[in-house]
């Protein structure tokens, strides 16, 4: 009688445990598009109006770059000086970490926008292989910009950010691995219609107004 009933016992707080960690699972829309295409802008916006916390696969890596004592440092920074994608295991590290924290923090905070990733298949792959089960992705938010304007943005943006890589010589080859690689991972996404596709070539508010619309129908 006693076994049973702290077996029910032990059955119910598994269950509510269970319950739990699924409620805790980060939820993720992954922000996709060209170099220039104002990601990081409307993620701000975002962040100001929703209650999702924005995490730049990019601004992570820098600050791995820039920290100081990092085992990655030199490395990101060739690759990011070259327009090549960073190894998937340093950059899933990075976004593991921060989500984790974020979470530590206040339990509310699980909702996520990654911006910038993944970038090609063997992103994917990593991002299948080590988060499977332990997020759900729920769309990607594309913002499509041709490519005179997304180099027009970065070079204006080069004057003022600091960035190594907004001169054109770099962005032409981010431009290219965009093309080569994150395109097609946007493609695979669309046949299992989890794109939600915006036109990123108009100004900041007219955006943003689409970018409202796609996220108060999901809610």
């Amino acid at each position: 009688m006693i076994g049973r009933l702290f077996g029910n016992v032990s059955q119910r707080v598994s269950s509510l445990l269970y319950r739990v960690s699924l409620m805790m699972k980060p939820q993720v829309v992954f922000v996709l598009g060209g170099p220039g295409a104002g990601k990081g802008t409307q993620c701000s916006k975002i962040v100001e109006n929703y209650s999702y916390t924005h995490l730049s696969a990019g601004d992570l890596l820098r600050a791995e770059r820039a920290r100081e004592g990092s085992e990655f440092g030199q490395l990101i920074a060739n690759y990011i000086k070259e327009g090549k994608i960073v190894p998937v295991e340093i950059t899933i590290n990075l976004l593991r970490k921060a989500m984790e924290e974020t979470m530590e923090k206040d339990a509310k905070k699980f909702r996520f926008l990654i911006d910038g990733f993944p970038r090609n298949e063997d992103n994917l792959q990593g991002w299948n292989t080590v988060m499977d089960g332990k997020a759900d992705v729920k769309f990607v938010l594309f913002f499509d910009c041709s490519n005179e304007v997304c180099i027009h943005r970065c070079l204006e943006r080069g004057k003022s950010s600091g960035r190594t890589d907004d001169n054109r010589e770099s962005l032409e080859k981010r431009i290219q691995t965009y093309l080569q690689s994150t395109r097609p991972i946007i493609e695979l996404y669309e046949k299992h219609g989890k794109v939600r596709t915006i036109d990123a070539s108009r100004s900041v508010d007219e955006v943003f107004a689409d970018v409202k619309a796609i996220l108060d129908k999901e809610d």
